[in-house]
């Protein structure tokens, strides 16, 4: 069995350049491997991870070296290190800084309700392999997606409008996004006038009302905002995942009975956490309620509206980016012609 990242990793680790994490190992572990992320111990990458290895048990013949929030490195820093094979299995987002395509993630209307999300992007789903089309041309493999949440358009207390008919009824509606083009590009399309803001800006932004409105907004980000919201519009526009990344050689070079068993238990982990993400998203929209936050869901017709401009403008111009051939695969997998 080949273990030369480990051997990096503990000589770095012996020259006191990485923190050391803990370490869940049979002594007379058949692999053994770094999983990292950069979240803190109260973020659902943290409960997935302990679940994956409660899932793995001490029979598996696997060590695992696990680094939870971020002592190896932010998030994009461990994609990279992933990329490179010195962190061999991480949890984190996919940088665009790396590979243009991978804005991807953020394609709007892929999906527009948790069934379809599952189906999409659940454990051996379609966009599974859409992804790992181009995260395998940067030494990337990923086991599974995980899913975070639908992304909302939220109104700022005093504005007194629910812009739900696009684009018309948003008309001069100044609205947070973040620092995408693509992001920048869906909502001038759906008839708000877009300002890119950073996220540790946000909550400024509304209480000052620099911006009427804030896009990609998770349940859990609404309720965080609570004090500032009077609205929040369920546009589904955007649904939020993660990726549970591996390196692609380190992964094709285990022996066949210990990949299997990483794989089983990352499936079954992940199925738990779609499960899980769905009654937290249904767990914060109602406290958002309680806490006097108006959530409201568009109408067939205003859903429907939303995703013609999305998919007249937006998936053309992502089309030139990642070229036809991907394009279609996703329109393939989503059902659009």
């Amino acid at each position: 069995m080949q273990k030369p990242l480990r051997k990096l990793l503990l000589s770095g680790m012996a020259a006191g350049a990485i923190v050391t994490g803990v370490v869940t190992a049979p002594a007379n572990a058949e692999e053994e491997f770094i999983l990292a992320h950069a979240m803190n111990t109260d973020h659902v990458f943290h409960a997935l991870s302990e679940r994956f290895m409660a899932e793995l048990g001490d029979k598996s013949g696997v060590a695992i070296d696990y680094h939870p929030g971020g002592d190896l490195g932010d998030w994009v820093s461990l994609f990279e290190q992933s990329m490179q094979g010195v962190v061999p299995m991480t949890l984190t987002w996919a940088s665009s800084d790396f590979d243009k395509r991978l804005d991807l993630i953020y394609l709007g209307y892929i999906v527009s309700n948790w069934e379809e999300a599952k189906t999409l992007y659940g454990p051996g789903a379609g966009m599974l392999d859409v992804y790992n089309d181009m995260l395998g041309d940067l030494g990337l493999h990923a086991v599974g997606i995980i899913p975070t949440d639908f992304g909302s358009v939220v109104i700022r207390k005093g504005v007194g409008k629910l812009p739900m008919n696009y684009p018309d009824e948003p008309a001069g509606m100044k609205i947070r996004v973040p620092g995408l083009s693509i992001a920048v590009d869906r909502f001038n399309n759906l008839g708000f006038a877009a300002v890119p803001i950073p996220l540790s800006e946000v909550h400024t932004a509304l209480q000052l009302g620099t911006v009427d409105a804030r896009s990609f907004s998770t349940a859990v980000e609404t309720y965080t905002l609570r004090d500032v919201l009077e609205a929040n519009i369920l546009t589904n526009d955007y649904f939020e995942v993660a990726f549970w990344l591996v390196n692609k050689n380190w992964w094709d070079g285990l022996d066949d009975n210990v990949r299997n068993a990483l794989q089983s238990a990352a499936d079954s982990t992940i199925a738990w956490s779609w499960e899980e993400a769905e009654r937290k998203s249904n767990e914060f929209l109602q406290k958002a309620r309680d806490a006097g936050i108006n959530v409201v869901e568009l109408s067939d017709e205003q859903m429907s509206a939303a995703k013609r401009i999305v998919y007249e403008k937006e998936w053309p111009a992502m089309e030139a980016v990642v070229g036809k051939d991907t394009m279609d695969k996703i329109r393939s997998v989503v059902g659009i012609q």
